[in-house]
């Protein structure tokens, strides 16, 4: 299987997922400096927008690869149909698993990765992702979980999860993924 965690920048709620995916992280209470060290988080520009990067293989040998979309819707289906095309031309048995995680992001990260990425203002934005990032990392660690379960019960080669469930709330029920 090829695991591939999509988001509008790539670089907070995907990173994040590859690292649980990848064991990297453990759902244990998360420090600032864990949530800085997970490779690529708040590290990547507009210009890797599109790119898909490889952050490692799995405990069963699959490679986690994260891309950031930006706004644009094309980048999923384009992403399905080269894989669907590869897959068919090559023969392949192998399963794609395209996993959305941008209903995960609260509005501090959304706030956040705006002042830090779009503005390169750090000192705002770094502290309101890392709160952010807080906030959502137990969605993340359920939304990792499930797509690594359809992953291995879908029939089909190609898998895309829009992770709708997993949108992120604020209101006094804090357990958006339910």
């Amino acid at each position: 299987m090829i695991y591939i965690y999509n988001d509008f920048g790539g670089t907070h709620t995907t990173s994040i997922a590859a690292a649980y995916h990848l064991h990297i992280l453990r759902l244990t209470s998360l420090t600032k400096s864990d949530i800085l060290l997970v490779p690529y988080f708040n590290q990547l520009t507009k210009k890797e927008a599109g790119h898909i990067l490889f952050h490692g293989t799995d405990d069963e040998n699959n490679p986690v690869y994260t891309i950031g979309r930006r706004s644009s819707k094309y980048v999923v289906p384009a992403l399905t149909d080269l894989s669907t095309i590869l897959l068919n031309r090559y023969g392949e048995r192998e399963k794609i698993i395209i996993s959305n995680t941008s209903p995960t992001v609260p509005p501090l990260m959304t706030a956040g990765g705006f002042f830090s990425r779009e503005l390169g203002i750090d000192w705002i934005g770094v502290p309101l992702l890392v709160k952010g990032a807080l906030q959502c990392h137990e969605i993340i660690y359920h939304l990792v979980q499930e797509t690594k379960q359809v992953a291995k019960a879908s029939p089909d080669q190609v898998v895309v999860l829009e992770n709708k469930k997993y949108q992120f709330k604020i209101g006094k029920e804090d357990k958006p993924w339910k």
